[in-house]
């Protein structure tokens, strides 16, 4: 089995559609959508959820107002000032350190499981989905990343699935490594902007330091060709493999708004350059490459 990360440094690149598309091209596969925080694969994946899970991370404190003797304590060791009197719970402001259930001289106060957002088991056309939806201001992104990909991988089992796609957050930080972390491939989606530059730059080195092997394209790459072509010298100069580009399309805004992968309702230009490079991404994975980047000083 198998498992790839789509990943864009940043957000907008387009990461998602071309990760829905992948989904249309693949076979005997399993989508992931593993940006929690703002999911959206499944708006351009027509699907059927089969599956509604709780998700709980961390602890909250909960307070029995019956045995409290108000006596204050609690406030005054607050340190992010989460309880006020009352005394009542900001949970935006709690970190669910504890120290109010641990000092309460009256035992009033209790952690219980924080619920922080819900993740589903979905089924679609182009495989068993797997996403989630986290709280708003909840935490433990990175907690909720690793579990989808671990009922993932029970999915692929049970389903006779080689291949697991995992539609990765954007940025470098912890939800991405848990997305990244012992996958056996990472395809970063990258656009021809100074910032799509450094930011490609800055997952790169991410995946470097966690030993897997970089592929990159660039989306809409004809909006600035000078840009687009520091980027594949970056890309030469990282180790990483270029896959080709993707070129502006008006029919991806049409199947956006007709919320389906773009290679289902298109041969326009950016879908023909999408499916070159799913051929190219799988050439990458035949040829066992090994999962150490070049060092580059």
């Amino acid at each position: 089995m198998k498992e790839i990360t789509i990943l864009s440094g940043k957000g907008g690149t387009g990461k998602t559609t071309v990760t829905a598309s992948f989904a249309a091209l693949a076979e005997k596969r399993v989508l992931v959508d593993g940006d929690v925080d703002a999911a959206n694969l499944y708006m351009i994946t027509p699907h059927t959820v089969l599956e509604e899970h709780p998700f709980e991370g961390g602890a909250l404190p909960e307070i029995d107002i019956q045995a409290c003797s108000h006596c204050g304590d609690c406030i005054e060791r607050c340190r992010f000032d989460a309880l006020e009197k009352g005394p009542r719970l900001s949970r935006i402001a709690c970190e669910g350190c504890g120290v109010c259930a641990h000092f309460c001289p009256e035992g009033a106060i209790t952690m219980v499981p924080r619920v922080c957002g819900t993740w589903f088991r979905s089924k679609t056309d182009n495989g068993p989905m797997i996403h989630a939806r986290l709280g708003i201001a909840e935490e433990n992104s990175g907690l909720l990343v690793s579990l989808l990909r671990k009922e993932a991988k029970a999915e692929a089992e049970a389903k006779g699935a080689d291949l697991i796609l995992v539609d990765g957050p954007p940025g470098i930080g912890c939800p991405v490594i848990s997305a990244t972390t012992g996958c056996d491939a990472v395809v970063v989606v990258t656009e021809p902007t100074l910032s799509g530059l450094h930011d490609l730059d800055r997952v790169a080195e991410l995946a470097r330091f966690l030993n897997v092997p970089v592929m990159v394209t660039i989306n809409r790459w004809d909006i600035h060709p000078i840009m687009a072509e520091r980027i594949r010298d970056l890309a030469e100069e990282k180790g990483m493999t270029h896959l080709g580009d993707i070129p502006v399309d008006e029919s991806v805004t049409s199947a956006m708004v007709s919320g389906k992968p773009l290679v289902t309702c298109s041969d326009g230009p950016a879908a023909k350059a999408i499916r070159g490079v799913w051929e190219q991404v799988m050439k990458f994975m035949d040829e066992k490459r090994s999962p150490f980047m070049k060092m580059v000083p």
